[in-house]
Order: C-alpha cells, then structure tokens, then sequence
C-alpha cells in the first residue's frame, strides 16, 4: 500500500458502480417508479450533459497537474478550471450523473442510494483526503480549501 496517499475506504467510481447495481437489484425486488413523463427525461438530460462537461473539465485539469487515482501521491493542489468553484468536481460529477440515470430511466433507487453513497463518499473518501491534503500540503491547501466549497 502506497504510504502517500489519502487511504480513503472506496475508490469513488467503484462506489457509484456498486451503488447502480445496489439500486438495479433493489428496482428488480420492489419495483419502484416516480418520474414519468418526457420532463423528467429532458431534465435529466440536461443534468447529464452538465455532469459530463464537468467531469471532462475537471479530469483535464486534474492530469495536467497531479494523479487522478486516489491510492497515488498527490503532486499539486488542483485550483483552476472548476476546482476554483467546487473541491470536489469529479465526485459532483458522479452526483449528478447519478441523479441523472434515476430521472431518465425512471429509477429512483438510484437516487435513494445516493442518501447512502453520498455520506460515505464524505466520510470515507473526501475527509481522507483533506486531512492527507493538510498534511502533505500545509497552509496552501487550507487556504484554497477556505476559499473554495466542498461541493458548491
């Protein structure tokens, strides 16, 4: 195991795949439907669009300048592109994808399994890695992190 790095408890995108096919297992037992109609679909389209161009974004930015992997060393404090508007772009992203599926397909497991993955993904994974951030980063990192919000 890497000695540099925040040890978060779940690599992010494996904890939304897992919460997809806990929320596909829980439509399957007890079927579940809230949002019909060609709205939800549009706006869960448009809430799509929004997680991808962000994630892009984020993703760019993040390589020019560190390790996306979180078991790998962080090598700079990421504050340009949308990190000057949300520490956490690529995890926002994974939110509102998530949110996303549920609203296009009709598949409000997945966002009641948000109510899950959300408070794990803050506890286990973003608290790790601020406190590795402070640790490895010092007065850089707590100045970026009072200047800009955990999410948005």
């Amino acid at each position: 195991m890497n000695s540099d790095s925040p040890h978060v408890i779940a690599i992010p995108p494996v904890l939304f795949a897992g919460g997809f096919v806990t929320a596909l297992l829980l439509q399957w037992l007890v079927p579940f439907y809230l949002f019909p109609g060609v709205a939800w679909k549009i706006v869960g389209f448009i809430i799509a669009v929004i997680s991808g161009i962000l994630a892009l974004s984020a993703a760019i930015v993040m390589r020019r300048k560190t390790n996306i992997d979180v078991r790998k060393p962080a090598l700079a404090i990421v504050s340009d592109g949308p990190y000057r508007f949300t520490r956490n772009p690529l995890y926002l992203s994974l939110v509102l994808f998530s949110l996303a599926i549920g609203l296009v397909f009709d598949f409000p497991w997945m966002i009641v399994v948000l109510f899950v993955i959300v408070p794990i993904m803050h506890f286990g994974v973003i608290r790790h890695e601020e406190r590795y951030l402070e640790g490895k980063f010092g007065d850089m990192y707590l100045i970026y992190k009072a200047e800009v919000r955990r999410w948005v």
